[in-house]
């Protein structure tokens, strides 16, 4: 794939691969039982990729990309914070919940930047690393100590 996406089959597979790579980290948070699963996460990588694609098609490809991958990163954070929520507990003390979620919302507007971007190779690369992380980790967990939240 070139640098410059003008054909729509490129377009396509760009925004296509950024759907499916999204949705696949998503399929792991949906399966957890969170909140932002598989449509959330789809609808990231997309829009992410969308964004790239703007500049890339009217030319502006080194200032142009730039701002828009700091304005992605920027931008999805404040979807993230929404993820992450405070409970009060019995004890009356807050409890932070979301923030695996809140970074595979992160993660997945990287995914759907490389993906527009036509480096299909990282951003398949970046997926699986990023299942492994989740998926392997949660595994992990279950055998590290329970750590103390009440300090």
């Amino acid at each position: 794939m070139t640098s410059t996406p003008h054909h729509w089959v490129e377009i396509v597979l760009r925004l296509g691969l950024a759907i499916i790579l999204g949705g696949a980290i998503g399929w792991d948070r949906e399966t957890s039982g969170k909140s932002a699963g598989v449509r959330t996460h789809m609808l990231v990588s997309l829009g992410s990729a969308i964004f790239i694609l703007v500049p890339l098609q009217v030319g502006s490809f080194e200032d142009g990309i730039s701002r828009t991958i700091q304005g992605i990163a920027t931008g999805i954070g404040f979807l993230g914070a929404g993820e992450i929520v405070q409970q009060t507990v019995n004890s009356g003390k807050l409890k932070v919940k979301g923030l695996t979620s809140a970074a595979s919302i992160w993660v997945t507007a990287a995914v759907g930047v490389l993906a527009g971007c036509g480096l299909w190779q990282t951003s398949i690369i970046a997926t699986v690393m990023s299942l492994l992380i989740l998926i392997g980790a949660k595994y992990l967990e279950r055998f590290l100590p329970k750590r103390d939240t009440d300090r």
